[in-house]
């Protein structure tokens, strides 16, 4: 694939760590020149604490072949975004690719409680971290995208659209949030369609990202230790393979057909015949359905 997106401009919108990291970095991979934005810097970190950066990874952009441009952004912030898209319209004249990735709610979201005993505090600041920064930067960015035909919009989240219709994702704030990003790419490929330009959903599987790592007591060199607490986590992915979903949505003449569509890492692998970066093809959504969830002993065989 490198090379495949080398005339190309993308912005992932909440590029600092999980699944934006990863897919910033398969764009570059690509060939592309990738704008990555999120609020910790080396000089200022946000209320995660956590030592992820957009400049390292920018410098992963980078290393992996394309041209990474680091950015910090508030995404609730509109002066801020209106600001981001300006620049890069002054630097780059272009926006092909937008990825919306911005999230910052895993120290927000409390299980499997009712709203009236989750933190409303906390709710509502998850409705305006994984919504309203959506639509925010959507606003800004897509006027620009627009003006070229071919334009690709990525809305992530969590889960399918078929999934989610039949489970209860963890308290009322966080399933209406993660449906609702699926909703948001359907209502945006309706307009989009008219400038020739696609809209999607996607999510990855069950994601290694740095704090799942470490949630479990592990790093990417030996996160298979962590089966022997959660079996099931033999399902999980990398960041980099949704990544790899998104670079090859991006590269894709006929990109077009999926406008609108709910998406995953694990069936689009099986539609362009990427692997994650140790070979596996996981398909984690159709495990969950299969295998975890009736209570099955874990068993990825057939699913990786």
């Amino acid at each position: 694939m490198t090379a495949e997106l080398r005339e190309k401009v993308a912005l992932v919108a909440g590029a600092t760590r999980g699944a934006g990291r990863g897919i910033a970095v398969e764009l570059g991979a690509a060939g592309a020149t990738v704008y990555v934005t999120g609020r910790t810097t080396r000089a200022h970190q946000s209320e995660y604490a956590r030592p992820e950066t957009i400049e390292e990874t920018a410098e992963l952009v980078t290393a992996a072949g394309g041209r990474g441009i680091p950015v910090q952004v508030d995404h609730l912030v509109a002066h801020q975004v209106a600001a981001l898209v300006a620049r890069i319209r002054a630097e780059a004249g272009r926006l092909d690719i937008l990825v919306n990735d911005i999230w910052g709610c895993e120290k927000l979201f409390e299980w499997d409680k009712p709203v009236w005993e989750h933190s409303l505090d906390k709710g509502l600041r998850m409705l305006q971290l994984g919504i309203e920064t959506h639509l925010i930067t959507a606003h800004y960015a897509l006027a620009l995208m627009i003006e070229r035909p071919g334009g690709l919009l990525v809305e992530v989240t969590d889960g399918t659209a078929e999934y989610n219709a039949a489970h209860y994702r963890l308290s009322p704030f966080y399933d209406l949030v993660k449906t609702s990003i699926i909703r948001m790419a359907w209502a945006h490929a309706q307009d989009l369609l008219k400038h020739g330009a696609t809209a999607v959903a996607i999510t990855p599987g069950w994601l290694r990202s740095e704090m799942m790592l470490e949630a479990y007591g592990v790093s990417e060199a030996n996160w298979r230790d962590a089966t022997k607490v959660q079996p099931h986590f033999a399902i999980s992915e990398t960041p980099r393979f949704v990544g790899r979903a998104v670079a090859a949505i991006a590269a894709d003449s006929d990109r077009a057909r999926w406008n609108g569509q709910s998406l995953s890492s694990g069936g689009l692998a099986k539609v362009y015949g990427f692997n994650d970066v140790d070979g596996s093809r996981p398909d984690c959504w159709r495990y969950l359905v299969e295998v975890q969830e009736p209570g099955k002993p874990a068993d990825v065989t057939g699913y990786r």
